[in-house]
């Protein structure tokens, strides 16, 4: 099961209250909305999100002692606002964004995330609309599928791959994670493919934000997280690659800056994960949390 990553620490920095209101914007199975909970003395209450209905049912029976505290909905976090506004919550004392796929998605081969064994290429999390990653491999020209996998994937080979992804697809049907590596395989140097990190990393994560629209919907999921924030509200954002990282970064200082900010950043650098608990969840190793706090109602006007 899917092991939340610096949820203690996110705790530390919200400081969970009894009767807070917390938006858990990546719900998954429940872990860091559970933890919470308890910080609070049991008393707090949480909305939670996901696009992916197989992790909220998993988190339903995971908050059942707090069923009555616990609001939850099937969406993504660009319509947190609506979300809490059906709660009845018209503000909140924390959100809460945990980026990225998570293990329940990656450990389940028919999900299509993982490059580490066969499965049909899907990579949605929300299985219920969309592409797959299937049909973008099938249908994007050679030049956008390389741009793609070079902008959202950092992958140096971006054009060799997707040069060799064209020329497969003329003659077999790409649409297993395996059929997928191996022309990843084929169109690398073997000093490539003999790498610390595997040579279909890159290409996978690529065509996952793809699929999933991450990085097109986090700027304004950000804004609205801090719209919906009482004074000293905070928000709480975990990312696992820089392209996530530097998003949050630069969306959080835009609303820090001298003309009337609506945000103070509480962490200068991001916080990381201790040894122990990257011994524990290996996850945890690329994990950043960065953490701002909604300003006084007054400096807005000031």
């Amino acid at each position: 099961m899917h092991v939340p990553v610096l949820a203690e620490e996110i705790c530390q920095w919200l400081s969970p209250k009894p009767g807070g209101i917390y938006v858990d914007c990546t719900l998954g199975v429940g872990g860091t909305s559970l933890k919470i909970l308890e910080s609070s003395g049991n008393n707090a209450y949480i909305l939670g999100l996901d696009r992916d209905p197989e992790a909220l049912a998993y988190a339903e029976k995971n908050l059942e002692p707090y069923r009555s505290q616990v609001k939850l909905f099937h969406g993504n976090y660009s319509h947190l606002v609506e979300f809490a506004h059906q709660a009845g919550f018209e503000r909140v004392d924390g959100v809460i964004f945990d980026l990225g796929v998570s293990s329940l998605q990656l450990d389940k081969p028919e999900r299509g995330f993982s490059f580490a064994s066969d499965g049909p290429l899907d990579m949605r999390m929300n299985q219920t609309q969309g592409p797959t990653a299937a049909d973008l491999v099938k249908v994007l020209p050679e030049k956008e599928l390389a741009d793609l996998i070079f902008s959202y994937g950092e992958e140096r080979f971006s054009r060799r791959i997707a040069r060799a992804i064209v020329e497969a697809r003329k003659t077999f049907a790409l649409d297993t994670t395996q059929a997928l590596v191996a022309v990843i395989k084929g169109a690398v140097p073997s000093s490539y493919r003999k790498g610390r990190i595997h040579c279909a990393t890159r290409t996978f994560q690529a065509l996952r934000i793809r699929v999933n629209q991450e990085l097109d919907l986090l700027q304004p999921a950000l804004q609205a997280a801090v719209s919906l924030l009482k004074e000293a509200g905070r928000v709480c954002v975990v990312s696992f690659h820089s392209l996530e990282d530097r998003i949050v970064k630069h969306t959080f200082r835009a609303m820090a800056g001298k003309d009337n900010p609506t945000i103070t950043i509480l962490t200068k650098k991001p916080v990381t994960a201790t040894q122990q608990e990257i011994q524990l969840n290996s996850r945890a190793r690329s994990a950043k949390l960065r953490v701002a706090q909604r300003v006084a109602e007054g400096a807005l006007l000031s």
